[in-house]
């Protein structure tokens, strides 16, 4: 383990160093500055080692950034060895826009995480709130309340910084707040979601979509029914309407969580059930959580091709348990079709059946070469493309 954790710590340096001479051209604000020595400052863990970039990186789009979790459970060690959080690392770029979590128009919007606890109730923005959660998580940064947090930034090497942005004589509970609101931030800034894909220069008219990726934006937006959650219209589309639906997406069985006897005694028979599982324990009626058992924040689908290089697995879905963009996509196209699962084998059930979307996907009809123009749409999400002069 402490030589995993030694790999890991080399190759986060070598790629911060990447990122950052990459990033020069992006002149932050003295916020967005303070957002990102706190976003990967690996101090401000409990034991030190785990920054927020450890789950969040900039190579794989803000998500997480090793092939090898990916291609298994998916799901990330936290600071403390042995135990692991329970779903995939949703990306968190492109997430500034997210409502609070509201249901007035009858249906569930905002809020962040993949079960939208991060409601923005309490902050008036439910990026910041987010912020916030990691820190404190036992399965993730482990730190015992927000003044441990605190304590290490004011003895950081940016602690002038964090004093000029949040100024001197706050109580801790501000400063955390400060500290949240410094990292969404960063989050919102051109660094970090910037709007630099060849689908964004195709919309100024500075880039030209292949055939293929014509095709496969045409059936995106028409055929395979994406743009319904995924809005890809607008000036500045963010592929996501914020929303929450249940996919009816299987269980991952290599999702370490289930042997995580501390904080799962129940093991295998833990099931996911999202948001309804969060606004069940918020203390809503049966009669507004159980319609939303299941259902999981729809993700921004920019980046969702972006890696380190051509061999690198990605996952998709809220647990991991698709390995490849032609394999969701297949999902998608095919999830209620009998036999024609991935690799010929029926899709296995889903891990929550109740509420499962049986409009918008399950059978769409899609050809494989539909599909693969799709996918081929997609790779046009990634940032950092370099349009021809």
């Amino acid at each position: 383990m402490l030589i995993r954790r030694i790999w890991i710590c080399m190759v986060f340096f070598i790629l911060l160093a990447a990122f950052g001479s990459a990033a020069i051209a992006y002149e932050l604000s003295n916020e967005e500055k303070l957002g990102k020595n706190l976003f990967f400052d690996k101090n401000l863990s409990d034991p030190a080692g785990q920054a927020c970039a450890a789950c969040h990186a900039p190579e794989v789009g803000w998500t997480g950034p090793e092939t090898k979790i990916n291609a298994h459970g998916a799901v990330y060690e936290g600071a403390v060895d042995g135990r692991f959080g329970n779903r995939k690392p949703p990306a968190s770029a492109y997430a500034g826009d997210s409502p609070i979590l509201d249901n007035s128009t009858g249906i569930w919007i905002g809020g962040m995480f993949w079960d939208g606890r991060a409601t923005g109730l309490t902050l008036g923005d439910p990026l910041a709130e987010q912020a916030q959660g990691p820190f404190l998580n036992p399965l993730e940064q482990n730190n015992p309340d927000a003044s441990a947090v605190v304590n290490k930034v004011k003895a950081s090497s940016y602690a002038m910084l964090f004093y000029d942005i949040c100024n001197t004589g706050l109580t801790d509970a501000q400063y955390y707040e400060c500290i949240a609101r410094s990292i969404a931030a960063y989050e919102r800034s051109a660094e970090v979601t910037s709007f630099t894909s060849k689908y964004d220069y195709y919309l100024k008219g500075n880039a030209a979509l292949t055939s293929k990726e014509k095709r496969g934006l045409q059936l995106f937006e028409g055929k395979g029914k994406c743009n319904l959650c995924h809005v890809s219209t607008g000036e500045k589309p963010l592929f996501t309407d914020f929303t929450y639906d249940n996919l009816g997406v299987p269980r991952n069985p290599k999702n370490p969580f289930y042997n995580e006897p501390i904080y799962n005694p129940i093991g295998t028979a833990w099931v996911d059930k999202g948001l309804g599982g969060f606004l069940k324990s918020a203390g809503y009626p049966s009669s507004v959580y159980e319609p939303e058992f299941g259902k999981m924040k729809v993700p921004t689908l920019r980046n969702v091709d972006k890696r380190p290089y051509p061999g690198f697995v990605k996952a998709y879905g809220h647990n991991g348990y698709f390995k490849s963009l032609e394999e969701i996509v297949h999902f998608y196209n095919t999830r209620d079709v009998p036999g024609a699962g991935w690799k010929g084998k029926s899709w296995p059930p889903a891990e929550v059946s109740d509420n499962v979307n049986q409009n918008e996907l399950g059978n769409l009809n899609l050809t494989r070469q539909e599909e693969s123009d799709i996918v081929e749409f997609l790779k046009t999400l990634s940032d950092g493309y370099k349009p021809k002069k």
